[in-house]
């Protein structure tokens, strides 16, 4: 069957005739934006300590490693050279590695990683033989925040 002339199609129940009325998208409230912002500022507020902590784990693991591995390479130098080489340790976590009165290197730790390090004695020698000279062993705590994590080298020359 054929349409009359000038038919468009189904009628619109509120329009007469034949064009259709725009029937508005539904939105989203101002109340359930509010309602999702707090859940998700609720679970932001939850999991920001744990995060910081978890960065801080990290941070001071970095820094101690590379403590570790700057010790080790000092005393590799020491057996390789057959000589003595100090490790000397400022307050502001800088290490300095040298051969009599020349330096090797020098790594500034405590601001390389954030971190704090405190040592309990402000040098230490590796003799020609990799063991560590001096009376007591050397500790050096690596501190961020909460996270702790500590160095230790032995007389005979162990870091661990």
């Amino acid at each position: 069957m054929a349409r009359p002339r000038g038919d468009s199609g189904p009628r619109s129940p509120v329009s007469g005739r034949g064009t259709a009325v725009p029937v508005p998208a539904r939105g989203v409230t101002l109340v359930e934006i509010l309602i999702v912002l707090t859940i998700a500022g609720t679970l932001m507020a939850l999991a920001f300590p744990r995060a910081q902590l978890s960065l801080d784990r990290i941070s001071v693991r970095a820094a101690a490693g590379d403590l570790a591995a700057t010790l080790h390479s000092a005393r590799a130098l020491a057996l390789a050279g057959r000589a003595a080489v100090a490790v000397d340790l400022d307050s502001n976590g800088t290490i300095r590695v040298r051969r009599g009165a020349e330096y090797i290197f020098s790594r500034n730790i405590g601001s390389a990683h954030g971190v704090l390090l405190q040592q309990t004695r402000d040098s230490l020698t590796f003799g020609p033989l990799g063991l560590g000279h001096g009376a007591a062993n050397l500790s050096i705590v690596v501190r961020r925040h909460a996270a702790v994590e500590t160095v230790f080298v032995s007389r005979l020359g162990r870091i661990r």
